[in-house]
């Protein structure tokens, strides 16, 4: 009975319970539902509030993309039209060019044929004249032979006859005249007599002051034995031909024991012959092709020589930046002279004066030294360039760029151009020091050197001659041709004419032997 209460309690209890959950669970739901249309509410507002910023984002988007795309298009409309108007423009000049150049062939059109009439009208002219020409011409053959008639009827003589006479009388005339030059000639001789005296006296002076050339003309090579004469002269005299041929200089081989003198007016060239010299001998091979090759090794390394002296005498004077082309000039002074006087040694010594003139006047020294050392740089200019040493220099310091200053004083060392400075005095003054103290100069060697000189550059002046030599001490000049250019007959004449204008042009004591070497070869390398 107990049990069946429990169960019944339990019963009501269960269903208490669910009925209470089901009420509790309604209001629960209720709740809960009016909550989730609360949020959807919410939730619709906040999409309709996101919908449209996102709209008026979008909208704005557009209106950007829209303005962007119309500026793109006006700047783009407005560069089509001022391309537009460019080719335009150019189309108005093209065609106005066109009109013009219209109206100009017009023009031409009519000038050609104005021109076309003229040269019509000058050839019909032309015509008439040489028709004319021609009747004038028929009539005077006619009145020439009525003439040649009517004389050999007046003179009784014939044309040969007439012929005859003439030549007589020529004959005659040309004996009077030939009488009359030669008294003319005989005239000039005793006329010019006392002038050859002169000549003859000078020359014996000049035989007199051989110890001067001797000191700055020859230099001597000794030998280990005169044996090595022979090998110098070689089969025939082939070698020494070679040697003199490729060096210039002359080769004198006498009788002095284990000596050879090379004599030459340019110390350059002797120096070469010197070195060449002295280096074949110790090789022992001595042979044409050989000589050569030996001479050109020992002009090139005396060309690197030269700008060794040039630099060496920079660094005593302590001058720096000199252009390289100047520094070679300046090394090529060791191989000039000014009257006999050693032209390198004259330069540094006016470079020193003028340094220490400017240091007492308180004026540039660098300069001073500079114009001073470059002062005579225009005696080591190419020989073939006329004009004065000074004006040479001057030309030459300005092409590589020195001090205006520098330059001027250069220049005006001789008064070739008007002083601009101070130091251009100095130079004029220290130049005149050097050169005046007392053995520093010798006129002799000088005018001995200037014929040398003059004697080459005759020789060279004439087409197709490569090298001139002038040797024996001026009694002979060596000229090498072009094979290609100058043929034999070609280089007889150039000989003829070389010596005609040697007797015109110089004075020389004495015969000068002109000799004209044409010499081709040819060569080829087996390999």
């Amino acid at each position: 009975m107990d049990e069946i209460i429990i169960i019944a309690l339990s019963i009501v209890g269960f269903a208490v319970g669910f009925v209470l959950a089901y009420f509790v669970g309604s209001r629960v739901g209720k709740a809960k539902i009016s909550e989730a249309e609360e949020r959807k509410k919410l939730i619709i507002e906040e999409a309709g509030k996101e919908a449209a910023a996102l709209k008026k984002e979008k909208l704005l988007e557009v209106k950007e993309e829209w303005h962007k795309n119309r500026q793109e298009f006006e700047n783009e409309t407005q560069d089509r039209r001022k391309q537009i108007k460019q080719l335009e423009q150019q189309m108005s000049q093209r065609e106005e060019s066109i009109e013009n150049k219209l109206e100009l062939i017009t023009r031409k059109e009519k000038t050609i044929q104005q021109a076309e009439q003229s040269f019509s009208q000058r050839d019909e002219e032309i015509r008439k004249k040489e028709q004319s020409t021609r009747d004038k011409a028929k009539k005077i053959d006619t009145l020439l032979e009525e003439q040649t008639v009517r004389l050999e009827r007046i003179t009784g003589m014939s044309r040969e006859d007439a012929k005859k006479f003439l030549m007589e009388n020529m004959v005659d005339d040309a004996k009077l005249e030939a009488a009359q030059t030669i008294k003319d000639i005989r005239d000039e001789a005793k006329i010019s007599a006392h002038k050859e005296a002169q000549k003859l006296v000078i020359q014996a002076i000049q035989r007199t002051a051989s110890d001067h050339c001797v000191e700055t003309t020859v230099s001597v090579v000794n030998l280990a034995s005169d044996e090595m004469k022979g090998r110098i002269i070689g089969r025939e005299g082939r070698n020494i031909r070679a040697f003199e041929a490729a060096t210039g200089i002359d080769l004198i081989i006498d009788d002095t024991p284990e000596a050879v003198v090379i004599s030459g007016f340019d110390p350059f060239r002797r120096e070469v012959a010197r070195v060449a010299l002295e280096r074949l001998m110790s090789d022992g091979r001595i042979h044409p092709a050989r000589i050569e090759e030996v001479v050109d090794k020992a002009r090139k390394e005396l060309e690197e020589e030269i700008i060794r002296v040039g630099e060496s005498a920079l660094m005593e004077l302590n001058i720096p930046n000199m252009h390289p082309e100047l520094i070679r000039h300046i090394g090529k002074m060791k191989y000039r002279s000014s009257y006999g006087q050693n032209l390198l040694h004259h330069s540094i010594e006016v470079g020193y004066l003028c340094g220490v003139m400017a240091v007492e006047l308180g004026l540039d020294v660098h300069k001073a030294k500079r114009a001073g050392l470059l002062h005579d740089v225009g005696k080591c200019v190419d020989r073939n360039i006329e004009g004065p040493h000074a004006l040479l220099g001057f030309d030459l310091a300005k092409k590589f760029k020195e001090d205006p200053i520098v330059c001027n004083a250069i220049g005006a060392h001789h008064e070739d151009i008007e002083m601009e400075s101070a130091i251009a005095v100095i130079v004029q003054a220290a130049d005149s020091i050097s050169g005046a103290r007392p053995g520093a100069r010798r006129e002799s060697v000088e005018n001995y050197v200037k014929r040398l000189e003059k004697l080459e550059e005759l020789a060279t002046a004439f087409e197709g001659v490569t090298k001139t030599y002038a040797i024996q001490a001026g009694r002979e000049v060596r000229v090498i041709v072009e094979p290609e250019r100058v043929d034999d007959l070609r280089a007889d004449q150039i000989a003829h004419d070389l010596a005609a204008q040697i007797e015109n042009d110089m004075e020389y004591p004495g015969q000068i032997k002109v000799v004209v070497i044409r010499e081709r070869r040819s060569m080829s390398i087996a390999k």
